[in-house]
């Protein structure tokens, strides 16, 4: 995390060095009449006020300082009394703040009387490459074409901030939306109990619970391997087919142009420029969305009660939208560049150079985040997908600057430093205490982390940990977190082994004496929400493989809370594949005897051969009824006897032991029928497993008892 924030600031650093620009971007709509007229002055075939030869700014400059061009413009805006006191004083503070030429207050009244005396007709004028020494008069109909192409042009600078900003109020409408939801359950309960009408149903039913289409959500659609992907939920799909649809019209409205454009010769050629600026604008506007959803301190989590695996998806497709407006906007002005012949030439301006390497950036970064590149190189990607954001972020700011558009980047820069800052507290605020760590069954490893007394976990919650070993001591893993049931002050966090970081533990663990080891750590967290599974009168938490930890915390936080705070019923659901699985999780298991925890082990292949037992100590009650127990490599206790598992179960005689695969068909629709009134389910392990309950929830929303379902997802899709 270091390393990025130096690189981020670096690059910003660079940035602030290559370019100094304008504070602020003009608003033209109060001012096209003086644009428009300008322009007429400007594109005079054969006729000019000013040396064609010369410094560029000081002929631009001639805009101001030559009284023969300020008297051509005050007659152009006495046409159709454009000649407003703040069009004046508009005009007055341009020459000045632009060329430094400081106008008198009168200025329009004298250069008009000037006008009114010697201007001429511009059809009266012989084409000269020397500059004229009187006014031009121009024609109705040409005056009428250059206000509507400023209006055309330059109005669209403007629309373009607003629709900009109007996608800002799309994304404010679908979290309100999320937020009433969220807190409606929270803050009135029994109201939501009661919300089991034919609309209420039909919302959950159809829009917001289900998957987009069948059973898949959580399993990756399956496409070459290299094109699988992940299928938003139902109303995350409709949202995002709703933004795709927005982006569409805010960039199909207002932005025809005339027939034989005076500026751009064209109109197809003024319509290209329309576009580009609407999508050069709109897409810049829309980064701070991206950097907001994509940070782990989104304060919207707590205010919308909306998961951080939503939040990434909605992430993706912002950034998706906003990557292909920056090159329709890139394309564009290469057309117009190769169109003027000036592209190879201008290349060797800042602006336009950072710009293509901001746009490449920006590309890149799309397509390494396919879901392939995340899943089978995750640290490889996310390294890359960062420097990739800070490089396009720069890039923007050094293209943009001269045209004083920075203040749209300055809230992502603000929310990126934020989230870093946040970071940062979070995880000096819990040092970097020794944190224990040992392997327990085959495929897991276990750490004991003593935590601070002011810290205090979140049930259902995550954490990010950072091992400090010189080899990773820069990645930061997310994993769900128990109390431990032995030890207080210490949390416990369960790790499947895969690849990476865990792999590189395992083998370190394996070459260990007792497959034990000391590791300082970093904590960076809590991060998460529980679900308002709590506030149903029934609360089923379903769990499989190594998903357990984080429904285990959250169940167990309800159980604990007095019955004053506390009416719902509780059951615990374990799908495991063998009894070899139930090893690693043995001190929760025996912890929940002091509990009112209905809980329910489904064990998917019980006649797998059992291999660690063999090194598990049995537990020890004592006389108070506190229970012990663990895993010891180095003075194993071995069970007596030869049948383990009916040891194992008379220990765990508060459990009831399945041994086959659940039928969540005929399981939700009995936990329903059982329920005294309203009931959740809480899902997280197997993807498949996780769909299934969500499948098999939402065909029992509309149960013949009357009662509400709801369901909640605890599997966060990250990667």
């Amino acid at each position: 995390m270091n390393i990025f924030s130096l690189l981020y600031f670096g690059f910003i650093l660079l940035a602030g060095v290559q370019a100094h620009g304008k504070e602020h971007f003009t608003w033209y709509k109060k001012s096209l009449a003086i644009y428009a007229c300008n322009y007429e002055i400007s594109y005079l075939k054969g006729i000019s006020f000013c040396p064609a030869k010369g410094n560029k700014r000081e002929r631009k400059k001639c805009r101001c300082a030559n009284e023969n061009w300020r008297a051509s413009l005050a007659g152009c805006l006495a046409y159709k009394e454009r000649n407003t006191t703040s069009t004046i004083e508009f005009y007055k503070s341009f020459c000045q703040n632009n060329y430094n030429v400081d106008l008198d207050k009168d200025w329009f009244d004298k250069s008009y009387t000037h006008f009114l005396n010697n201007a001429k007709n511009k059809y009266e004028i012989k084409p000269s490459r020397e500059p004229v020494n009187f006014p031009v008069k121009f024609s109705p109909k040409e005056m009428d074409l250059y206000g509507k192409v400023a209006i055309n042009f330059l109005g669209n600078y403007d629309d373009s901030i607003w629709y900009g900003i109007s996608m800002f109020g799309f994304w404010f409408l679908v979290l309100t939306i999320g937020a009433i939801s969220h807190w409606t359950k929270v803050l009135f309960p029994e109201t939501t109990k009661k919300l089991v009408g034919s609309i209420s149903n039909s919302y959950r039913k159809y829009i917001s619970i289900p998957a987009l289409y069948g059973k898949r959500r959580a399993q990756e659609i399956r496409c070459w391997k290299v094109f699988d992907s992940l299928i938003p939920t139902r109303f995350e799909s409709i949202v995002i087919g709703l933004f795709y649809l927005f982006t569409v019209i805010i960039h199909a409205v207002n932005l025809k142009a005339v027939e034989n454009d005076p500026i751009f010769d064209t109109k197809y050629m003024a319509e290209i420029r329309y576009v580009a600026d609407r999508t050069g604008i709109v897409g810049t506007a829309m980064t701070p969305l991206v950097f907001l959803f994509a940070g782990r301190n989104n304060f919207l989590q707590w205010i919308t009660g909306i998961n951080f695996s939503t939040f990434l998806c909605y992430h993706r497709h912002i950034a998706r939208v906003m990557v292909m407006l920056v090159v329709i906007h890139s394309v564009n002005y290469t057309i117009l560049l190769v169109y003027r012949e000036t592209f190879p030439f201008k290349v060797k301006n800042p602006w336009l150079y950072w710009g293509i390497l901001a746009t490449v950036a920006g590309g890149l970064a799309l397509f390494q985040s396919i879901l392939y590149l995340r899943r089978s190189h995750y640290e490889l990607f996310l390294f890359l997908h960062l420097a990739l954001a800070v490089l396009f972020v720069a890039g923007t700011w050094i293209h943009i600057v001269d045209f004083g558009y920075c203040v749209l980047l300055y809230p992502c820069i603000a929310v990126w430093c934020f989230d870093r800052i946040i970071r940062l507290i979070r995880l000096f605020s819990f040092g970097f205490p020794q944190a224990n760590v040992m392997l327990v069954g085959d495929e897991t490893i276990k750490l004991e982390i003593p935590k601070p007394k002011y810290w205090k976990p979140v049930p259902g919650g995550h954490v990010f940990v950072h091992f400090l070993k010189p080899s990773y001591f820069w990645q930061s893993h997310p994993f769900t977190f128990v109390k431990s049931s032995e030890k207080e002050g210490i949390i416990v966090i369960y790790l499947k082994l895969k690849g990476g970081i865990t792999q590189n533990l395992y083998k370190l663990l394996k070459k260990s004496p007792g497959k034990m080891a000391t590791m300082r750590v970093g904590i960076e967290g809590p991060y998460g929400e529980s679900t308002p599974a709590k506030y149903s009168d029934k609360a089923v938490f379903i769990a499989g493989g190594n998903g357990i930890p984080g429904i285990y915390s959250e169940v167990v936080d309800i159980s604990l809370r007095s019955p004053s705070e506390r009416k719902s019923q509780l059951k615990l659901i374990w799908v495991i594949r063998d009894y070899n699985s139930i090893i690693w999780f043995y001190d929760e298991l025996l912890w929940l005897k002091n509990t009112d925890i209905k809980t329910t082990l489904f064990v998917t292949r019980p006649n797998n051969r059992v291999t660690n037992f063999g090194s598990f100590n049995k537990s020890e009650s004592s006389q108070e009824g506190s229970i012990k127990s663990g895993y010891n490599e180095i003075n194993p206790q071995p069970y007596k006897g030869q049948n383990y598992i009916e040891e194992f179960k008379a220990e765990l005689s508060h459990i009831n032991f399945e041994e086959r695969r659940p039928n969540f068909e005929q399981l939700i629709h009995d936990e329903i029928e059982e329920s005294p009134g309203s009931v959740a389910f809480v899902a997280c392990g197997h993807p498949a497993m996780v769909d299934e309950v969500r499948y098999q929830s939402c065909r029992n929303i509309d149960n013949p008892y009357n009662k509400r379902v709801d369901f909640y997802e605890q599997l966060q899709v990250w990667a």
